[in-house]
């Protein structure tokens, strides 16, 4: 706990930056919701009792397997796998946008307070706002149409949003954060890639060929998995007993 708050307050700013990016993760979950509701004259309360009971069930879920993370032959040692987003697509189809949202953020807090951080935020940082760019256009496509038509089509175009926006953010800010914060040379990160891959040269290529490939896997087995027990776990998650 003393090496948590010691990070803390040397990265401050960083920490304080990640609070506004999850605050706007929740008000964007909030209105496309707010203006569901009000299209379809539902006035149930966005966080019910049972939503937050849930949504701390889902999250117990969530940080569990994303302790259990493991490395991937084609990327650094500092990229991670972990299937954190699975509880949090079926919280998300089950109780909306800010619920998918919420599952994330308690997910990164409970993982902070057992585990602490190694990388200065950074790694935390990018798995909740690139969960989120998996979970949101999923969790709103469905909102709209609760179909398994369009919970195909959400779960796919929240794999390519992930993929693409994961790849773009992780080269424009979160590597370069990364190097700032841990005082090391771009050069010296891009090296432990190209160690791996050879075409790795550049921080755009490690976005490329490390990061890229990793989402879109991670998206398409999260995708996958969610679709083969999600109709059998609704009745149960939907159920007012």
């Amino acid at each position: 706990m003393n090496d948590l708050a010691a990070s803390f307050a040397e990265n401050l700013i960083f920490v304080l930056e990640f609070l506004g990016l999850v605050a706007a993760m929740v008000i964007i979950a909030y209105v496309v919701e707010k203006w569901e509701r009000k299209k379809n004259g539902n006035r149930e309360r966005t966080l019910t009792t049972r939503k937050i009971a849930m949504i701390g069930v889902f999250s117990a879920i969530a940080v569990i397997l994303h302790m259990l993370d493991f490395p991937i032959p084609f990327a650094p040692e500092f990229y991670k796998m972990d299937f954190s987003e699975l509880p949090a697509l079926i919280g998300a189809f089950a109780f909306g946008p800010v619920a998918a949202v919420m599952i994330e953020f308690c997910k990164i807090i409970l993982k902070l307070l057992f585990k602490g951080t190694s990388t200065a935020f950074v790694g935390d940082l990018a798995n909740f706002i690139i969960g989120c760019s998996f979970l949101l256009p999923a969790s709103i496509i469905y909102l709209f149409r609760k179909n398994k038509k369009n919970a195909i089509i959400g779960c796919v175009v929240g794999t390519l949003v992930m993929t693409v926006f994961g790849t773009a953010f992780n080269a424009v800010y979160l590597l370069p954060k990364f190097a700032e914060l841990y005082g090391m040379p771009l050069d010296s990160i891009v090296g432990l890639g190209h160690a791996i891959n050879p075409s790795i040269n550049s921080v755009t290529t490690l976005a490329l060929f490390a990061v890229a490939p990793m989402n879109l896997m991670k998206g398409g087995i999260v995708s996958i998995v969610t679709m083969l027990i999600y109709k059998k776990l609704s009745p149960i998650l939907h159920s007012k007993k």
